[in-house]
């Protein structure tokens, strides 16, 4: 059995949290990302990857050493080239790593002839790979070459997508929900308008994606709101797709799937329109509206003669007798 799938029992208090926060939850924790150099990456994709790095941080994992692995061809590479790995284990080198290192999305740089300026952004389901998406850097300016401000480490970005593709082609749809689930950063529940500095921005447009990333500024409006402005920080990529792998429907289905915990239950007679306003369908007896009672105004005060036409008696008038 191979060290990292027999069952361990904690012997410490230290091991026993360690352990405890790998156990699956309601809620899960905040997706990490292993960041992985191929064995022949150049310095273009090694600045790349430092970059984004220095986004994602501190929810990344950044491996300095080459691997060599070709994520695409090898799905069963050998690991028999580390110490404490039976000979006859067969297990890609992203499934290992994304269980050593506790991450569930990665991104893999590599340089060759033919693919020249690679990566490979992916995500993993239950420690196997269920998407990866191959793209090419064609232009690259790096954090270090914007000479502006930055912001500071972990802050929570704003995601911002443009171009029919992402809503139209398959594949470019799973390349957004990729880039949301690799850039968005833990889950908030309020925000502060002073928080929200970072912008990045991703265009697809005439077969490219063009990622941008801004930093917002709050400028003096001469009113209660802030009047916005955007500077660009770096980094910046013009990408090209390549090749994909995309999980079949029903493994894609099945890793959407949420504990029955988690769904909210379904509350009668309360509805919710498109804006988000609730409401709610009270149920009444009939009502007898004749003995409503409204505003007394006497101009709308019954004479006696009205109240015993009502009731159906004689008038109380009495006849004067003749004397």
């Amino acid at each position: 059995m191979e060290a990292l799938d027999r069952v361990v029992k904690p012997k410490t208090k230290r091991a026993k949290r360690f352990l405890e926060k790998r156990e699956p939850k309601l809620k899960e924790n905040t997706k990490n990302a292993m960041l992985i150099k191929g064995g022949n990456a150049n310095l273009t994709v090694t600045e790349v990857l430092k970059d984004i790095y220095a986004v994602k941080k501190p929810f990344a994992v950044l491996y300095k050493k080459k691997n060599i692995t070709r994520p695409f061809e090898d799905q069963t590479s050998l690991l028999s080239i580390l110490a404490y790995v039976d000979l006859d284990t067969l297990k890609t080198l992203l499934e290992f790593f994304s269980k050593k290192s506790d991450c569930s999305l990665f991104l893999f740089g590599s340089h060759n002839k033919k693919r020249p300026n690679n990566l490979i952004i992916g995500r993993m389901f239950d420690y196997h790979v269920l998407d990866m998406i191959e793209l090419g850097i064609e232009k690259f300016v790096s954090l270090k070459d914007v000479k502006n401000s930055k912001c500071p480490e972990g802050t929570k970005p704003m995601l911002i997508f443009a171009g029919d593709m992402f809503d139209v082609n398959e594949e470019y749809r799973r390349l957004k929900s990729l880039l949301i689930d690799f850039f968005r950063g833990p889950s908030v529940p309020n925000i502060r308008l002073a928080g929200l500095e970072c912008v990045l921005h991703f265009t697809a447009v005439d077969g490219k994606i063009y990622m941008r990333s801004y930093k917002v500024l709050l400028k003096k409006s001469g009113c209660k709101i802030p009047r916005i402005e955007l500077e660009e920080m770096g980094p910046s990529l013009d990408l090209v797709m390549r090749r994909t792998h995309l999980a079949s429907d029903d493994l894609y289905k099945l890793s959407l799937k949420q504990p029955k915990a988690l769904k909210p239950k379904k509350k009668k007679n309360i509805s919710h329109d498109v804006f988000g306003t609730t409401y709610g369908r009270i149920h009444m007896q009939k009502q007898d509206l004749s003995k409503l009672q409204t505003r007394k105004m006497k101009g709308l005060k019954k004479r006696p003669a009205e109240k015993s036409t009502e009731d159906g008696g004689v008038s109380p008038k009495k006849s004067k007798s003749a004397s």
